[in-house]
């Protein structure tokens, strides 16, 4: 009984029919595994008129001073006056996007390199012990990466100390960097930046 039940699904097995139904299921099971694993890019977002991310990004003479690198996603720049640390830099989404969950494929392939190497190019023209990276993106709501110089000698770089500081050298309490530290540090992140690539 078992042999002849065996013949009888090979012979069901070569069926038109069955062959037909099997290509469909493979197809559907196809199709199905592609849109899991399809990323649908986010729809372009313009520029937002609001956004002093946005407008900074218009500014070229202000970026002119800052600015270290960009490719066709990101922006790299020092912190501008009253800069509260030297190295204390900034890693923008060209686009208007609030954070990685908006990233399309391509910024999502590029992010972790591009802060890495921004990090480490802080590191070298500071000579930090460590980089913080910090992103809350309530200031604006565009994503702005802050790349914070940590010396373990400073107290004022520790932790949330950074902050007290941040605001004492915007309040004016304390002195700011020096324009010409800061042109001199832009310079020689440019130099680095340069050799990237991404």
């Amino acid at each position: 009984r078992l042999k002849s039940l065996k013949d009888s699904a090979s012979v069901e097995s070569e069926s038109p029919l069955r062959k037909v139904g099997a290509f469909c299921c493979r197809l559907v099971i196809s199709w199905l595994a592609q849109e899991r694993f399809l990323v649908m890019p986010h729809p372009v977002t313009p520029a937002d008129p609001l956004c002093g991310i946005c407008d900074l990004h218009a500014n070229a003479a202000e970026l002119a001073q800052h600015e270290i690198w960009r490719n066709d996603h990101w922006l790299l720049r020092h912190h501008p006056q009253p800069a509260p640390l030297l190295g204390w830099c900034l890693l923008d989404s060209l686009r208007h996007l609030s954070g990685p969950s908006q990233f399309e494929p391509k910024e999502a392939m590029e992010w972790g390199v591009v802060v890495q190497n921004a990090s480490t190019l802080v590191q070298s023209v500071t000579g930090c012990d460590r980089v913080y990276a910090i992103a809350f993106g309530e200031g604006a709501r565009h994503l702005h990466l802050h790349l914070i110089p940590r010396f373990a000698d400073d107290p004022r770089t520790s932790a949330w100390s950074v902050a007290d500081h941040y605001r004492a050298v915007a309040s004016g309490e304390v002195p700011a960097v020096s324009n010409s530290c800061l042109e001199e540090a832009v310079t020689q992140a440019r130099v680095i930046a340069s050799a990237w690539v991404i």
